[in-house]
């Protein structure tokens, strides 16, 4: 196994299932280097900016580039393999692009064939928005940071070492900051949804905040349930080379496969479950999805500066994101450029990001892309992204549906105080919760949500607002939301936390009855149908809170 943190492939130790170890720290390995050509300086020279004060902020991206194709900087001589496979360099605008979007594009192109030093390690130098003075020190370190080809043989040095013992089972080397950390407590989970009134009205308006998110605990029963999932699976597809390529549940196993999903799937078995689950969803042909990524690479995108912006502040924490341009950046770069391109309708926003950041973590970067366009096709995505997210809406409606019934005091609460869903719910079903809660929650929300569908989020939506509705007693400080002390602020200010589950099984479990209750799923199917009635009777903005 390889360990150069440059290169996205040598950080992707790959088992029979595609699954995406963390690396590891070898005892020792060749090393072999070469001095770096000097071609790499053909690389576009970074664009002038004036010294920074504390004050200042940088200035606008603004480039000159010329018009004439001849002029433009030749492409660097390929000196190792380039992280993914078949991509392509944009080295000449295309008619009537905007050239500030062609700098940024062609700088993603030439990074990806040359390479950046110290990547997963280094913070790495900004190119497309760089805060440059007038000296060119700044230059000969731009020009010192690519790489020269000789990453993949090299030793680890100790920062490297450093850096790699402190990432965590997922690959965060710290933990992210957030505003505001609470606890969602498990004995709110102990009892199955359904009507039930407000708790006391003199109860105090708080709820236990955390000074960090907990470490990751490592999985108490992962042994046990790789082998369950290796002895359900099956292969169904093999490409030239006999590699497996996509998998099956035995028909004997059917019967389980929605329970083991929510007890957590194997990180081992990740990769292929949710490739499965996306296959049964949509199954679309990976080699024209292939393709259309490939293909879109060469072709200009409005979005580009917008997307090379939101890139390096993604999933802030992350080894395989925190060189600016390493591996993991310029594949973001690159799916969120090629399907921006996909959808006119939907373009890019930012919610993109970190859903494609998180497929990232497990599958290679075409995979990735063909996994964003199954969940644009066939998971709604396209109704969340599209125009005025009437694919949000839908969902945020069918939420307060639920409140209303199952909770009427909360229900009423929210209209006392003016608390419209929209205000706390939609960063959650914009980025499927990515930014609200710890990321191996997400991930085993994740799990569910490929299984079952949209519903599961508006599940957890519903399981957030259940565990701070003011009905139950626990020995710590509980928020109650139908408390008569609780406010427009307050209310508003608890919902927009991030979220850390006390255990994840309880939530899990409940989320699981709660969408296993057929007749709560017949109405969730209902109060959609009724939505779609009112959109198009023009009665939709009076329907919401």
């Amino acid at each position: 196994m390889r360990t150069s943190l440059a290169p996205v492939e040598d950080r992707r130790a790959s088992t029979g299932t595609g699954y995406t170890h963390p690396p590891s720290i070898p005892s020792s390995s060749s090393r072999r280097g070469s001095p770096r050509p000097d071609s790499v300086l053909a690389l576009p020279p970074l664009p002038p900016s004036p010294q920074p004060t504390p004050s200042s902020t940088p200035p606008p991206l603004s480039i000159s580039l010329p018009q004439s194709p001849a002029s433009l900087p030749s492409p660097l001589p390929l000196k190792h393999p380039v992280s993914a496979p078949g991509s392509k360099t944009s080295l000449v605008p295309s008619e009537g692009e905007d050239l500030d979007g062609f700098y940024v594009r062609n700088t993603y192109a030439q990074l990806e064939m040359s390479g950046v030093k110290g990547d997963g390690y280094e913070e790495g130098v900004e190119r497309t928005r760089a805060r440059r003075g007038p000296s060119r020190a700044s230059q000969f370190l731009a020009d010192a940071a690519l790489g020269d080809g000789t990453e993949k043989s090299q030793e680890l040095n100790p920062r490297e070492i450093e850096t790699l013992a402190s990432a965590d089972r997922y690959g965060f080397f710290t933990v992210p900051s957030h505003d505001r950390l609470v606890l969602l407590p498990s004995a709110a989970f102990q009892k199955r949804l359904s009507v039930i009134r407000s708790g006391p009205l003199s109860a105090k308006p708080s709820a236990r905040s955390l000074d960090a998110v907990p470490p990751v605990p490592p999985p108490s029963k992962e042994a046990s349930r790789i082998e369950k999932w290796t002895r359900m699976m099956l292969p169904l597809k093999r490409d030239q080379g006999s590699n497996i390529e996509s998998w099956r549940v035995k028909p004997s196993k059917q019967g389980k496969l929605r329970l083991r999903t929510y007890k957590g799937i194997p990180d081992r078995w990740r990769p292929a479950a949710w490739d499965m689950f996306l296959t049964q969803h949509s199954p679309a042909d990976m080699a024209r999805v292939g393709k259309e990524y490939r293909d879109a690479l060469d072709k200009p995108s409005t979005y580009d500066i917008q997307i090379d912006l939101d890139v390096p502040r993604t999933i802030s924490g992350h080894i395989f994101y925190r060189t600016r341009y390493g591996a993991g950046q310029r594949s973001l770069f690159h799916i969120l450029h090629s399907f921006s391109l996909r959808c006119e309708e939907c373009g890019y926003v930012q919610g993109m990001g970190p859903i494609a950041a998180t497929l990232l973590c497990y599958l290679e970067p075409e995979k990735a892309y063909a996994s964003l366009v199954r969940l644009h096709d066939s998971y709604a995505m396209h109704t969340i992204f599209s125009p005025g997210f009437p694919g949000l809406l839908e969902a945020i409606y069918v939420q307060e549906r639920i409140t209303e019934h199952m909770m009427p005091d909360v229900y009423a609460a929210f209209r006392k105080h003016t608390i419209s869903t929209t205000s706390y719910a939609t960063k959650w079903y914009i980025t499927l919760f990515s930014n609200s809660v710890p990321f191996q929650t997400q991930l085993r929300l994740w799990d569910a949500f490929l299984l079952e569908g949209t519903d599961l989020f508006v599940a957890v939506a519903v399981a957030i607002v259940w565990v701070y509705r003011g009905a139950y007693l626990v020995p710590l400080p509980n928020y109650h939301i139908t408390s008569s002390a609780a406010n427009f602020e307050t209310i508003l200010s608890l919902l927009s936390s991030f979220f850390v589950p006390e255990d994840e099984d309880s939530l899990l479990l409940w989320i699981e009855k709660t969408l296993g209750d057929q007749k709560l799923r017949a109405n969730m199917s209902r109060w959609r149908a009724d939505w779609k009635e009112l959109v198009n009777a023009g009665k939709e903005a009076t329907a919401l809170l």
